[in-house]
């Protein structure tokens, strides 16, 4: 038999220029070597497992497929799914959105909303205002797109909307894009006066702002914020949620709410990206809102990964070096750490993972010059005993540092 040789070869593919200003994604190459079963792993931003409400989401698509089995598997609006529009429009008013069902577009997870929010606006040596350290793949989108960063300053309340002030008057940028609420990675929120100002600034220089908002729905402590768009009276706030930390990732729903103008353009594009978002999750998820106690489910949710951020917390405080400074975020997935200016976080994760735990260090996060003394920690995806004992690792790793 005769056998042959692999050979391989370079080829001359004429890629889009935008594709040499994109890097893979430091989060999915570090999960990749995070997925072992013997690393206790901080590094994704997941929900746990345990809590999938799978018994629910396997009666609802059942339910789904016995009574509308065929129109379930065909093509749909892009738009999305009447019900499952008119259940978020009625969620979101209880945030204070004027979210008529004809201003929801279904989409697949709020990350597509970033794209199409992006695809919309922006051109090549277009600018977009992000906070610094922002959400590492909203970086990716706009860098598709050849925008470029001004990265504003941040701190425990959030943006710095001075410096967003400077920089609507000495720029024109096509939008703010800004995690209010339990942001990735600090785990801030915005204040509440704050949220006044830039809405106020958006205003005044009619600019619309990008308001990604994942995690809202998981507060463990504190009194909760409007949503910017709440406070906004101009319809130049674009409003994105989803139910991948709240229901499953694995579903792929979010969606965006928006004035009708940006609404329009955003389904126009959507059908040039994947002409809808799926017809059996959305109809699924319809049926189990409508029979689900989401509300109950939610506090659960709170209750556990309540719990688990103060685990880690607490952890952190006895067993990190006390030059290392954790926020205190009130809800969300993530702890963010600022360690001493001596110590790399590409270089404690190296150490960290042959000690086999992970993390994600802070550097990528960052818009402008990156700053690599920091890290991000998820706790939502461990149970306390794995987070006390992971902590523990790095703490005991930060301490030899720094003898």
């Amino acid at each position: 038999m005769a056998t042959m040789t692999a050979k391989t070869e370079r080829r001359n593919f004429r890629f889009a220029r935008r594709m040499k200003k994109m890097n893979v994604s430091a989060i999915r190459e570090i999960l990749k070597v995070s997925e072992r079963p013997d690393i206790i792993s901080f590094a994704g931003g997941m929900p746990a497992p345990e809590l999938f409400p799978v018994e629910a989401v396997a009666r609802a698509h059942a339910a789904v497929f016995a009574d509308e089995g065929p129109e379930s598997l065909q093509y749909s609006t892009t738009e999305g799914w009447r019900p499952l529009r008119e259940w978020i429009s009625n969620r979101m008013k209880q945030k204070g959105i004027d979210a008529h069902p004809d201003r929801v577009l279904m989409t697949s997870g709020s990350q597509q909303g970033i794209d199409l929010v992006a695809r919309i606006f922006l051109e090549p040596g277009d600018t977009v205002i992000v906070e610094n350290p922002c959400y590492l793949a909203a970086l990716q989108t706009f860098t598709s797109y050849e925008a470029s960063f001004i990265a504003v300053d941040s701190d425990d309340e959030g943006i710095n909307v001075d410096q967003v002030e400077m920089a609507l008057g000495n720029s024109n940028p096509k939008f703010i894009y800004i995690v209010s609420e339990f942001h990735n990675p600090k785990g801030t929120s915005l204040s509440t006066a704050r949220r006044h100002q830039l809405i106020e600034l958006s205003r005044r220089h009619q600019v619309p702002i990008l308001e990604d908002d994942p995690y809202g729905e998981l507060r463990y402590r504190g009194e909760a914020r409007p949503p910017l768009a709440a406070l906004d009276r101009d319809g130049l706030v674009i409003y994105l949620s989803t139910f991948s930390k709240t229901i499953s990732p694995g579903m792929r729903l979010g969606w965006a709410v928006s004035s009708s103008e940006l609404m329009q353009a955003m389904v126009i594009v959507k059908q040039a990206s994947d002409l809808h978002t799926s017809t059996v999750e959305q109809r699924a998820a319809a049926r189990l809102l409508a029979e689900f106690d989401y509300d109950g489910h939610i506090a659960e949710l709170r209750r556990e990964y309540g719990a688990r951020c103060e685990t880690m917390l607490d952890a952190i405080a006895k067993e990190f070096p006390a030059e290392c400074r954790p926020t205190q975020p009130e809800g969300g997935l993530f702890v963010w750490v600022e360690l001493p200016p001596s110590i790399s976080g590409q270089d404690l994760f190296e150490e960290a993972l042959a000690d086999k735990v992970s993390f994600v260090p802070g550097a990528p996060f960052f818009a402008s010059e990156p700053k690599e003394n920091f890290i991000r920690l998820n706790f939502s995806n461990r149970p306390p005993d794995m987070i006390r004992e992971g902590v523990s690792r790095i703490g005991r790793i930060l301490k030899k540092r720094l003898i």
